[in-house]
């Protein structure tokens, strides 16, 4: 059961559900979820998104017009358009306003005015909107009819609607008006780029259709948004490219790859254009197709490592592939300054170094007590690893000029010079637990004695050295010599248990051996008799 969960798991998230087939997986899609608070259908609140084009809203009944008539004495109507269409003036008479744009009745309304009024100056102006029901049918959540606003937008509805499917087309939008003239939008378009055409106006008795995905194509590589589109009919590749928002600045532009399937739907072939043919639009996608843009190699690679620490100063330097050294480095950031520690310098290379161990994973999860030894042992050096260190003495290196120790430099090495710590840290069961000043020549039982010797629960044949430039524990009686940073451990005796404990303990163990003799001496009586 918990594999078949996993199983479904992965196939929402690699975006493939029925069957195998392979869904759009661009940012956008998540809009189907969404919902537009600024919109309330039942509220008299009327949203806008700023001035009306006059030359695109399609006026109809409901509409609210204000008409001033001036003159001798200004005349002000407000006036609606009625269910016919018609806009009734006084003594001016009704004008047909049907199938409309705004501009257009305008038009129509000053000229029925000057038949009747003569020099007058005539202002007109929309000052509300009427309801307009539209449908929303096909691949949604839940198809149904809508009340919207006049000037409200394909966007709009689909912000406002139940919400569409994960497998919803979102560049094939079909709108059919009332006269059953159709049109195609690509609404991405418009949440990508605000491409304004791909978001129409809606009009009354709309029917916006969502059709379901069955054709794809996909883009992949140095573009902007790469992933896997809607397949539309007589989309150039450069069209696509567009799309998915244009070559990324390393992006290699004399070989693009188009991978198309032949007529037998099961092998494919590779086709190779420039960008500059691709541009012409004369390349014309096939459903299924795959554009790869590749990258340029070993171009605008940064070559830099960083220092950090006490040297004079730290920072950003450049380096030469294969060349610059520690030494270079060191000398080009001005050496160390005096407080500067070499024993615990260190170097971390981050090129390369991201890696998964799956056996230390495994044994973070497991407890003590189920680990063998070797595994104990493998966790506790595993954990103490620094990932990306590399084994560099400074202190030989630099004091002592031995030249085996100056590494090549990669890009993304960080050096770290620390300060100086010029003591040694006591901690655990000492009289006086914390840093005592180094003094070479001393070993670990001097400084105790100078902690003011053993606390009284201490465990003076378990003391520990922890090595400050590696981390590593070693017995105290196996280290010659200390250095400065090193930490002295020395760990407690466990509790001993308590009285009660102990009392009650020893009581339950008598009572279970007196339990055991009862039962010994009632078999042997038993088998005498």
């Amino acid at each position: 059961m918990k594999k078949l969960i996993l199983l479904i798991a992965l196939l929402i998230i690699t975006g493939i559900t029925s069957y195998g087939q392979v869904f759009p997986n661009y940012k956008e899609r998540t809009i189907a979820n969404l919902s537009d608070s600024i919109y309330n259908f039942n509220s008299s609140l009327t949203a806008t998104e700023g001035n009306i084009n006059p030359e695109e809203y399609i006026v109809g009944p409901g509409d609210k017009l204000f008409i001033s008539i001036g003159g001798i004495e200004e005349i002000a109507l407000n006036v609606t358009i009625n269910q016919e269409g018609f806009l009734y003036i006084p003594k001016v008479g009704g004008i047909d306003l049907r199938k409309t744009t705004l501009k257009s009745g305008k038009e129509k309304i000053i000229g029925a005015i000057n038949k009747y009024y003569k020099n007058v100056e005539i202002f007109i102006s929309l000052v509300d909107f009427r309801k307009i029901k539209v449908n929303m049918l096909g691949d949604v959540k839940k198809p149904s009819s809508y009340i919207l606003p006049g000037n409200a937008r394909l966007m709009d509805l689909v912000a406002n609607s139940s919400g569409l499917n994960s497998t919803s087309n979102y560049r094939n939008i079909k709108i059919i008006s009332k006269d059953s003239v159709a049109g195609t939008y690509d609404l991405i378009k418009f949440l990508r780029f605000g491409d304004r055409k791909s978001n129409p106006m809606l009009n009354e008795g709309d029917i916006i259709i969502i059709d379901k995905v069955d054709r794809l194509v996909s883009i992949s590589g140095l573009v902007k948004y790469p992933g896997s589109y809607e397949y539309k009919e007589n989309e150039s590749v450069a069209e696509l490219m567009d799309l998915a928002g244009g070559l990324l600045n390393m992006a290699r532009k004399d070989t693009i790859e188009i991978i198309s399937f032949k007529a037998d739907g099961k092998s494919q072939v590779s086709r190779y254009y420039s960008y500059d043919e691709l541009q012409k639009g004369s390349v014309i996608l096939a459903k299924q197709d795959h554009i790869v843009v590749r990258e340029i190699p070993e171009y605008y690679i940064d070559r830099y490592v960083s220092i950090n620490g006490y040297v004079m100063y730290p920072g950003f330097y450049k380096i030469i592939e294969d060349k610059t050294t520690l030494v270079d480095i060191i000398n080009e950031a001005g050496g160390f300054r005096k407080e500067a520690s070499l024993t615990e310098a260190w170097l971390t290379r981050t090129l390369g170094t991201v890696e998964t161990d799956p056996e230390f994973e495994r044994l973070k999860l497991i407890p003590r007590v189920d680990m063998s030894d070797d595994e104990y042992d493998y966790l506790k050096a595993k954990s103490r690893q620094r990932m990306g260190r590399v084994t560099v003495d400074f202190y030989r290196l630099f004091k002592l000029n031995d030249m085996s120790e100056n590494v090549v430099l990669k890009r993304g090495d960080i050096i770290s010079i620390p300060e100086a710590k010029n003591y040694i840290i006591m901690l655990g069961q000492v009289v006086n637990a914390g840093n005592i000043i180094y003094e070479s020549g001393l070993n670990y039982r001097d400084y105790i004695d100078l902690a003011g010797g053993f606390g009284w629960r201490a465990k003076k044949g378990d003391v520990r050295i922890i090595r400050s430039n590696t981390g590593e524990w070693v017995d105290a009686d196996e280290s010659d010599t200390l250095k400065p940073g090193d930490a002295i451990w020395v760990p407690e005796k466990p509790q001993p248990p308590k009285f009660w404990d102990v009392f009650t303990t020893s009581l339950t163990i008598i009572g279970q051996l007196a339990a055991v003799v009862a039962a010994s001496v009632a078999i042997i009586i038993a088998t005498r008799k």
